[in-house]
């Protein structure tokens, strides 16, 4: 998948996101395990994304040789690909991933549904790399 339908599918993902956290409380989140895997699998799945467009305009442009994945996002913010305070937000977000990735369990539901205030971020992202890619 190149990166502009990489992006054009965080933007699906980051809308159906944003639908969820408009219709569905907290509560029914809670009470229904198939919200909480949803949420917790979009959020994966974007940031993965994130991630994948990060490493591969590192790759293609040869920006560097970062060891991790928060590597590629500090690369994109030295060669102006990113901007410093979302290159900030990025890393946190790529911490999050290992989090729903190797500890599942310890994520609080709470916690999750409050992520999804953040998907702005995610827009914001697309936008920066779309600008620099053009």
């Amino acid at each position: 998948m190149e990166l502009l339908e990489k992006l054009k599918h965080l933007e699906l993902n980051v809308k159906t996101l944003a639908e969820m956290k408009d219709t569905l409380t907290f509560e029914e989140i809670e009470q229904n395990k198939r919200y909480e895997w949803e949420i917790r699998y979009g959020l994966f799945e974007s940031i993965q994304i994130v991630i994948d467009i990060s490493c591969k305009i590192v790759l293609t442009y040869n920006l560097g040789n970062p060891k991790e994945y928060k590597g590629c996002i500090q690369l994109l913010q030295k060669h102006r690909y990113l901007s410093k305070e979302l290159s900030k937000k990025v890393i946190s977000m790529v911490g999050l991933r290992n989090l729903l990735v190797h500890e599942y369990v310890q994520i609080d539901n709470k916690k999750l549904y409050e992520y999804l205030n953040f998907l702005d971020d995610f827009i914001t992202f697309a936008n920066e790399i779309a600008t620099q890619l053009r």
